[in-house]
């Protein structure tokens, strides 16, 4: 789906949805536009970031922590995707460059947990091999919400190292994984915008940790 459309598809129909809601879609837009016209890769994997924290985000002390905010998200996202549009880019379209990401140890929290001195080799070893375990799991139950949930926690690995200074501005060292996680996030977060708006009334969706205050 395009970002013309699916802005134009929200303006036709935002009069439904309560005030959070609303809020929530335009400033998920509002970055996902930031990002079309964004040349700069590191840049414009931030902005896409961006939208999809605008989507999900809730308040966090509610919730127990930002990671149990996003996979609640993502599982009823997957359950209302009733026209398969996130399981079509999951398994076919983006499944190539999903499969690099999930296969990148440097995007492995526990990579990182074992050579900044938090955990042992072994610990280490065995975290990759618990993950490529469950992730063999949920490749053989065809699990699209199980997917996604490894595929955004290699995203938000990514996130940190980029957001805390942890990469270098437009080094070649990362940029496979950049620019193969803006197409991703392309692809699948106006498909997410869609199934949130088609069933604004489905969910609680929350309030947005940051809501607009006018003095």
């Amino acid at each position: 789906m395009q970002i013309t459309e699916l802005e134009t598809h929200y303006k036709s129909i935002r009069d439904n949805f309560n005030e959070n809601f609303r809020l929530r879609i335009h400033r998920s837009i509002s970055w996902l536009k930031r990002a079309e016209i964004e040349e700069n890769e590191d840049m414009k994997f931030v902005s896409l970031w961006i939208a999809f924290n605008a989507a999900y985000a809730k308040e966090l002390s509610v919730l127990g922590g930002d990671r149990i905010s996003f996979e609640r998200f993502l599982k009823s996202l997957c359950s209302l995707d009733k026209a398969g549009k996130i399981e079509h880019i999951v398994w076919y379209d983006s499944r190539q460059a999903i499969g690099k990401l999930l296969d990148n140890k440097f995007l492995l929290k526990a990579f990182w947990d074992f050579h900044n001195g938090k955990i042992s080799e072994i610990k280490y070893n065995n975290a990759r091999a618990k993950s490529i375990q469950n992730f063999r799991l949920v490749l053989e139950d065809r699990n699209t919400a199980g997917i996604l949930l490894f595929l955004f926690d290699r995203l938000y690995v990514m996130r940190n190292q980029i957001i805390h200074g942890g990469s270098t501005y437009g080094s070649s060292t990362n940029r496979d994984q950049v620019r193969d996680s803006c197409r991703i996030l392309t692809a699948l977060l106006p498909e997410m915008l869609q199934i949130m708006m088609n069933n604004h009334n489905e969910v609680d969706w929350g309030k947005p940790f940051y809501p607009v205050v006018k003095e």
